[in-house]
């Protein structure tokens, strides 16, 4: 069982099993063992709502007991939150898994997706600190207020009333 904490200060329990995945599926669609496609990471990666859809319905037992709501759970998730309840998730669905080379490969794949993530932010800031961003900014502001930049509307105005044929 992982552990995660919300931004209302509510500690959260993530234990995938059996139970747990079908309540995901009922409730969601999303069936966290597509997580062995290597699909679904990126999906709940890049979607925070799908992700916070999925971990309500995997901490649902536990939500209800607690008078949480959906909408409640949802309104306490942001920045921090998401990236510890998202690696809570993933490293439970990995421990769920029943193969042990499946648990391997799968736990290769998560840390490998975290890597590439760092290295992405990793870019990011490189770029940002180098003034690249900046640079292309200004490039771009100057080929706007060149003479010329702005081109001719491609919206004709209407005809005169005096030179439309009557009906």
């Amino acid at each position: 069982m992982k552990q995660f904490h919300d931004n209302a200060g509510r500690a959260w329990t993530v234990e995938i099993n059996v139970a747990a995945l079908k309540r995901v599926k009922g409730l969601t669609g999303v069936d966290l063992l597509e997580v062995l496609d290597g699909t679904l990471i990126e999906r709940l990666i890049r979607d925070p709502v799908l992700l916070c859809d999925v971990l309500y319905a995997a901490c649902k037992t536990e939500a209800d007991a607690k008078g949480v709501t959906d909408e409640e759970f949802g309104c306490a998730m942001a920045g921090d939150a998401i990236e510890h309840a998202t690696e809570a998730l993933l490293e439970e669905v990995v421990g769920f898994c029943p193969s042990p080379r499946d648990r391997a490969a799968l736990g290769r794949v998560l840390k490998a997706t975290r890597t590439a993530m760092e290295r992405a932010r990793d870019l990011v800031e490189a770029r940002l600190e180098s003034g690249e961003l900046d640079r292309a900014i200004d490039e771009a502001l100057e080929q706007a207020t060149l003479p010329g930049a702005h081109g001719r509307s491609s919206i004709a105005a209407p005809a005169s009333s005096d030179s439309t044929p009557p009906h």
